[in-house]
């Protein structure tokens, strides 16, 4: 029996049909009674893969998140357990890469707004008009794996320049292949124009730009996220966008999701928010979803899944 916390492509889920019957929870979050006989546990983004559940599992032989990141997942309990974990690194990287340089445009250029202000008659803002180009302005990649990297490389055909964040060993080292100065975090943030955050969420990472952090931002920066929401202090973020110090702010994903209707960041003009939609194209869902259930199979047929689909922890 496989147990789906959440829906997955209907090709994906006639994959995993395949191997054994599906079982489906009612909420992402609420699974059925009776899981003594679930083999595998796939979720996406939202059902949390905990060690209580995976304690009810007696038979479960794999667990899998039709997605890259694996904050939902608790991996640490898997390994203990010698459950493998498949996930889909990768596969998102160009259409996240790309929700990333329409945020980024949106802010600078004012889409929305200007959007908003024709649609509601008042055309004559165009005089008020403040938006920038993103071509000479420097742009701070915090987080530099497979989406940083096309991110930096999209913003470099549009005329920026990239630093990124380097951990305080390779301070202001380059690759031999890579043309970006690697900077300390504060460093980088005292000197980009805009910034964009693409790490995983982790103890380390949580609460990775807070006040002080926002305070290094030169008066007027941009902030972009399109990794997860809790990488930023809600407080401080909402604080320096009110006060003035941040020029704006644009995100697929918040640290309250979906936010509350009293939410600042909803009322704000320098704001674009997105409902963390950035990997939800039919192409790359379709992708997500298949390939983490055909490894998935695999396993289930005590066959090697593919070698990139495994997670492994670092420290392994």
């Amino acid at each position: 029996m496989i147990l789906l916390l959440e829906s997955l492509h209907p090709e994906a889920e006639a994959l995993l049909a395949a191997e054994a019957p599906l079982l489906r929870s009612a909420e992402p979050n609420a699974p059925p009674e009776d899981l003594s006989g679930v083999r595998a546990i796939v979720t996406r983004g939202r059902g949390r893969i905990s060690e209580a559940l995976l304690a009810r599992c007696p038979a479960l032989v794999v667990i899998a998140r039709a997605g890259a990141g694996l904050d939902n997942l608790d991996t640490v309990a898997a390994a203990r357990l010698g459950i493998p974990v498949i996930f889909a690194p990768g596969a998102n990287t160009n259409t996240v890469a790309e929700h990333t340089l329409a945020l980024m445009l949106d802010l600078s250029r004012g889409v929305t707004r200007a959007a908003r202000a024709v649609a509601a008659g008042r055309w004559e803002e165009r005089a008020l008009y403040e938006g920038d180009e993103l071509a000479g302005r420097t742009l701070g990649v915090v987080g530099f794996g497979h989406i940083g990297r096309r991110v930096a490389a999209l913003a470099t055909a549009f005329g920026m320049r990239v630093l990124v964040a380097a951990h305080s060993s390779r301070s202001g080292s380059h690759e031999p292949s890579e043309p970006h100065a690697r900077l300390p975090l504060h460093a980088l943030l005292s000197k980009a124009d805009i910034v964009t955050l693409h790490v995983p969420l982790t103890p380390a990472t949580t609460g990775l730009i807070g006040k002080a952090e926002l305070d290094l931002l030169r008066r007027g920066s941009l902030l972009v996220n399109t990794a997860r929401g809790a990488l930023i202090d809600g407080a401080a973020l909402r604080a320096a966008l009110v006060e003035g110090h941040l020029g704006g702010f644009a995100s697929d994903v918040l640290d309250v999701e979906p936010p509350r209707p009293d939410d600042p960041l909803l009322t704000l003009q320098n704001v674009v928010l997105t409902p963390h939609v950035a990997s939800l194209t039919s192409a790359t869902y379709r992708a997500l979803c298949t390939s983490t259930a055909a490894n998935v199979a695999r396993v289930l047929r005590a066959e090697a899944p593919e070698a990139h689909s495994v997670y492994r922890r670092a420290e392994a």
